[in-house]
């Protein structure tokens, strides 16, 4: 037997042998060359590779390769950075030369910049091209948040709430209404917050005049350009994008609030310090006693209430006002309730897209289905999106060609108010001592005595869940285009939007709270938006005397939005029970119902020339005509241009021996931009109206007969006109050591003139709203920065590392009466926009210390309630008295700049991609200390600074003033300084690592590509806020204020797949 294994052993060899010998015998050795396409230099460095075999080799300094290949079927994988990946079929040659082509990151890289494209070596005015694969990175609802970092020039502060609003300020801020870019999506205006991302193929920012002025009007804000995936010639093929993940809620005792006991030691202290004390020297609470120590009480509703005593017999339970006086019997928590976390929990996210494309070279197609659910971690808060996609061309002849876009989607999407106090403000402001529920598994909340006003915002968000709002939106565009004459093409393209929603909401007639809902009501609404956009253009392409390269593009295009609504009211309902949840259900009396309608229209007439000199010199002028109905006949056409030069300093003689410099370029533009944001359709016009509530009037004594009459409802000005933006903008674009390096600097200027205001006339008008007039200027000033590096560590290692800075600095130049205030709160306006000042820059009193003890009082200027342990104000004016003219600005939400930082790489089958974002040298104001840090500030909670590191006569340099039970000028009556802090931040928004799967394992399956990846989204912020996140959404007059705000900083873990076949 051994003998035999033996024998079968050496056969074996024998037989192997054999088999390798014959595969040396079949290998062979393949030569070639590397070359850039587009001068035919040799590229150094670029990876060859055998497909399916671990076999290659890189070429060396002259583009030359040698390889061994197994056979003469084999194919050959060429890739480089910043070119084309490209497979070459050996076909039993010996010798090969592959010319490999500049990639999309790359200087031929065609953008889209406005009614047409270029190259964006070619591009002379300002354009941000947008990374869309690390954009999409960020796991957020709608691509405006995935934007942030990912363009110089561009700010986008956000809100963690799904499918939240955000600011996105393009070069600063230009207005103090709408500062919004416009929208190009597939040639048509649209939204950006509601497109898959999974659709996108490319994103242009189009920042200066030079860029942005073909769209006249339109463009003051910035324009960004979105064009979306298409077929592309071959057999059909499938593609799918999903993830699933979840949200984690903020950890901790995130408002740094005090438990239930804490809160009533607190309680005591302050009484004390107030001299609040009863005949024997303690504090006197209903809730708490009379003893030297606040003593927890088992019920807080009948309030001070100890376990046993007949007033919580659950006999005398009622909560329905139909039965009687509400009596609640709630039981205390005297462990303390963590409102944030019952309010805020772990939740689901999860995106699915599936695109199916294909084609021939006479018709492509594109079919794609997308499904977004993210469920807030707030309670109640969610967005679900489903999306439809269809987009096809056709090559009817070779110089005629047709297509469409459409892209469709259903949402719904309930949202929290912003900017103002809101379900969040009520989680610091609900006593910990409160539970969720009351003895009968029913809401609790601040009906006992001593709690408060705040009402429970786990019951709060919980009855909105029957609420709903929908919107359903169809957008896109038809197209054709024909070639005539050899250099002509005649393009039009009718398109537009279709928006309609519905929503209801039911309030309930409340009963836990001290403050309820008088009644029960139910409200529900319907409407329409619709706009119409239809573009002819010309266009006229020729090269003269083989230097001389010339573009001309003349057109028109009319725009035309037209929209409806109606909504209604009613009070009174007998039971809360939603079958009833219609208007004819509720009592007609104080019943409410309005309906409105809009209409605006837009023609315009557009130019471009761009022109070409042996690629070193180029120029470009832009000149548009619009007409508006906005504005009276008076004012009506605008006419808005711009100009813009470059000059490609690296094609010059004395500069093409500097080998490290691949291109080196320098422009500049200078263009007259207009506006119309912020108008009212019918602002030129006077108008009258009649309700019943305002022009119904009894004309004799007889009250049941009335008669209709009218009232001014807005003074019109037909003078008023287009808001003008000047600017300016140089620039240098440099790509160096051998394309491994590219980098753009910028410096712009932005004026703007006509600020279109509300009329400050001091006129009596009655009731009627003012008009917009041009009385007012903003000016921005500041320097966009890109840099992008290409490394390549060995044979398979390659690293992509991209920054970008933005800065800007914005002053208020001119406005009606010197300022206008901004911010509101309990305590007044925390803004001031005034001439020579940053735009929503904070104003107050400016806290220099505490008042230390009664001589530092006396030897002090003059301060309404001066004492020790309050606030000391600085006496701006020197007049020795703190006054009204002792305010100053004591704040900027504005940064001093932004900035991102992306980092991506692969090695063999792995990858990785990681976005870092941060915000410098912006305040943010912490309006929730107004709330927590003050006893006097409403019996909601309070902080622990308030408790432990407020000012005592031992700790004279606290967190917190004295904790005393009264409110004055000198702690949290007044806008001051003490709410201010470093709004600076850096953060981890994504960071990703990815495995792509060998063909030779997924072909078993026949896919062509599968790719699984873990994703941490939030992984850190570093920021030295104390508040929940220093990113605040706001307006444009008054931002960075946080009110208690939807944090964007929570992390989320996911697991995603990409795959193909």
């Amino acid at each position: 037997m051994k003998h035999r294994l033996t024998q079968l052993f050496r056969a074996v060899m024998i037989l192997g042998a054999v088999v390798l010998s014959t595969q040396a015998l079949a290998q062979r050795t393949v030569r070639g060359t590397i070359l850039n396409a587009t001068d035919n230099s040799p590229i150094v460095g670029a990876s060859i590779q055998v497909k399916g075999t671990n076999t290659g080799a890189v070429s060396g300094p002259d583009g030359s390769f040698s390889i061994q290949v197994p056979n003469d079927q084999a194919v050959l994988v060429i890739s480089f950075i910043g070119f084309n990946s490209q497979q070459v079929p050996v076909d039993g040659q010996n010798s090969l030369t592959i010319k490999l082509q500049e990639s999309a990151s790359q200087l031929n890289e065609v953008v889209v910049t406005g009614y047409t494209s270029e190259k964006k070596k070619d591009i002379t005015g300002s354009v941000s091209v947008v990374d869309v694969k690390q954009m999409k990175a960020v796991p957020v609802g709608n691509p405006e948040q995935m934007l942030q970092g990912q363009a110089a020039g561009v700010n986008v502060i956000t809100s963690g709430a799904p499918g939240g609003p955000s600011n996105v300020f393009i070069r600063g801020i230009t207005s103090f209404g709408s500062t919004d870019p416009l929208v190009i999506i597939d040639g048509v205006q649209a939204s950006l917050h509601d497109i898959n991302p999974n659709d996108i193929a490319s994103i242009q920012v189009l920042k200066d005049a030079g860029a942005a002025a073909i769209y006249g009007v339109r463009g003051s804000n910035g324009v960004i350009i979105v064009t979306t995936k298409s077929g592309q010639p071959g057999k059909p093929k499938f593609n799918y994008d999903g993830y699933v993940g979840t949200q984690r809620p903020l950890q901790g005792n995130v408002f740094h609030l005090l438990n239930s006991q804490e809160l009533a030691n607190a309680l005591w202290i302050a009484d004390i310090n107030a001299g609040q004390v009863a005949a024997n020297g303690n504090p006197f609470s209903i809730q708490y006693g009379n003893g030297p120590k606040p003593i927890l009480p088992d019920y807080i509703d009948p309030g001070g209430k100890m376990e046993g005593d007949p007033a919580v017999d659950p006999k005398l339970y009622n909560i329905d006002y139909n039965k009687g006086p509400i009596y609640q019997i709630v039981r205390a928590n005297k462990q303390g309730t963590d409102w944030f976390h019952e309010c805020f929990k772990p939740a689901l996210i999860q995106s699915h897209t599936g695109t199916l494309s294909g084609g021939s070279d006479k018709s492509t197609y594109l079919f794609s289905l997308g499904y977004f659910d993210q469920q807030g971690t707030l309670i109640a808060t969610y967005l679900k999106r489903y999306s439809a996609r269809v987009n096809t061309s056709f090559h009817i002849t070779d110089h005629i060609r047709a297509g469409e876009n459409a892209y469709m989607f259903y949402k719904s999407n309930p949202q929290i108010s912003y900017n103002s106090e809101n379900v969040i403000n009520m989680i610091y402001r609900e006593q910990p001592i409160i539970p969720v529920y009351d003895i009968m598994g029913n809401w609790a909340g601040s009906a006992g005595p001593e709690l408060g006003n705040a009402h429970n915002p786990v019951a709060d968000q919980v009855r909105t869940e029957g609420n709903r709002g929908y919107d359903w939106v169809i957008t896109g565009n038809v197209w054709a285009e024909v070639d005539f004459l050899k250099y002509f093409t005649v393009r039009t393209s009718f398109g537009g939007t279709i928006d309609n929603f519905y929503y209801w909401y039911y309030t309930y007639h409340t009963y836990e709270n001290s403050e309820n809902n008088a009644s029960n009501g139910f409200g529900e609404g319907a409407g329409y938006n619709s706009s119409w956009d239809w573009v002819n253009t010309l266009t006229f392409t020729k090269d003269f005397w083989q230097n001389h390269h010339l573009k001309i593009l003349v057109g028109s295009e009319a725009i035309n939005n037209y929209g409806r609504g109606v909504s209604g009211n009613r009070l009174n309902y007998f039971v809360d029970d939603p079958g009833l949840w219609v208007l004819s259900a509720g009592s007609p009396k104080g019943q409410t119902n309005t309906s409105y309608a809009y209409q605006n229209t837009l023609y315009s007439l557009i130019s471009r020339l761009d022109y070409n000199y042996k690629d070193k010199y180029l120029l470009g002028g832009t000149l548009r005509r619009d007409a508006s109905s906005v504005f009276g006949p008076e004012k009506r056409v605008g006419y808005f241009g711009a100009g813009s030069i470059a000059w490609r300093i690296s094609q010059e003689n004395f500069l093409k021996s500097v080998t490290w410099i691949n291109d080196l370029k320098v422009r500049g533009s200078y263009g007259l931009l207009g506006s119309q944001s912020n108008v009212n359709p019918t602002n030129a016009y006077t108008l009258f109206g009649s309700d019943a509530g305002s022009s119904y009037y009894a004309i004799t004594t007889d009250y049941s007969n009335i008669t209709q009459g009218f009232y001014a409802v807005q003074i019109g000005n037909p003078k008023t006109g287009w808001e003008s933006d000047i600017e300016t903008n140089v620039g240098l674009d440099a790509t160096v050591l051998n394309s491994k390096l590219d980098f753009s600097v910028e410096y712009y200027k932005k004026k703007i003139k006509g600020l279109l205001f509300p009329d400050q006339t001091n006129a009596l008008v009655g009731g009627a709203s003012l008009p917009f007039v041009n009385i007012g200027d903003i000016q921005n000033v500041g320097a966009d920065v890109t840099v992008n590096y290409h490394a390549k560590v060995g044979s398979q290692f390659l690293l992509n590392v991209g920054a970008d800075v933005t800065t800007y600095k914005s002053k208020v130049v001119n406005i009606p009466g010197g300022y206008f205030t901004a911010g509101g709160s309990r305590i007044g306006d925390f803004v001031r926009n005034e001439v020579g000042h940053p735009v929503s820059a904070f104003y107050g009193y400016k806290v220099i210390g505490y008042f230390q003890d009664a001589s530092d009082v006396a030897k002090s200027p003059q301060q309404a309630d001066a004492a020790p342990g309050r606030f000391k104000y600085a006496d701006i004016n020197g007049d020795g008295k703190i006054t009204p003219d002792d305010r100053t600005y004591i704040g900027n939400p504005n940064p001093k700049f932004t900035y991102g930082l992306n980092i991506n790489g692969t090695y063999r089958n792995f990858d990785f991609i990681v976005v870092f974002y941060g915000s410098y040298g912006n305040d943010v104001l912490n309006y929730v200390k107004y709330w927590t840090n003050f006893w006097a500030s409403f019996q909601g909670n309070k902080s622990k600074d308030l408790l432990y590191n407020s000012w005592t006569p031992t700790n004279k340099n606290p967190k917190a003033p004295i904790l005393e039970n009264v409110a004055t000028f000198s702690t949290n009556q007044v806008p001051n300084s003490y709410y201010i802090e470093n709004g600076s931040f850096f953060k981890c928004k994504s960071l990703i690592i990815g495995y792509t799967v060998p063909e030779s394992v997924i072909h078993r399956v026949k896919l062509e590509k599968l790719r699984v990846y873990l994703q941490v989204a939030n992984l850190f912020q570093l920021t030295k806020y104390s508040g929940l996140d220093p990113e605040l959404f706001g307006s444009a007059a008054a931002f960075g204020i946080d009110y208690g705000n939807y944090p964007n900083n929570q992390k989320n873990f996911i697991l995603g797949v990409n795959l193909s076949f």
